[in-house]
């Protein structure tokens, strides 16, 4: 399964659940009981009452996959290589300020910028992994860092603190 890219399952994981439901239906054609079914396939009998229920409602075609689920995406391929193009220049580029980090936020905002459409948070998050970039580490270490301290308060500061 694929949940961070892109939610649900992927292409062949929905032929192959379809594979099961179809080769159930031959069983319900059958006439064999939903336990031994369930027993066949290893899956749960509340799963073949509804398969079952939508065979009885309209064969097997009523088995079929009907493709990924949720939403589509807003942005298309091309708006997305444009998203990714966008965040390299960085930031500043768009007015930012001297911060170089992009935030949710910040990344939002350009999105309802550079194609008028508004997203919430969570949002921005899902197509930063799908363009292959992380929330979570930063791409260079800040520039006000001070190795000096950093190295002293690792040597001095930090095993006093452990006693």
């Amino acid at each position: 399964m694929r949940y961070p890219d892109g939610g649900g399952l992927s292409e062949r994981g929905r032929v192959k659940r379809e594979s099961v439901r179809r080769q159930a239906a031959g069983w319900f054609a059958d006439g064999v009981s939903v336990p031994e079914i369930a027993a066949r396939l290893r899956v749960s009998q509340t799963a073949v009452y509804g398969w079952r229920q939508r065979w009885r409602a309209g064969g097997e075609d009523a088995l079929v996959s009907k493709g990924p689920g949720g939403s589509r995406c807003r942005l298309d391929e091309s708006r997305l290589r444009r998203l990714a193009a966008a965040l390299d220049e960085g930031p500043a580029a768009y007015g930012f300020g001297d911060d170089q980090r992009w935030t949710l936020a910040r990344v939002s905002d350009l999105i309802a910028r550079l194609f008028r459409t508004r997203y919430t948070l969570v949002v921005p998050r899902t197509l930063l992994h799908r363009i292959g970039w992380s929330v979570q580490v930063p791409r260079r270490r800040p520039v006000e860092r001070d190795e000096a301290a950093v190295t002293t308060r690792r040597r001095e500061v930090w095993p006093a603190g452990k006693r």
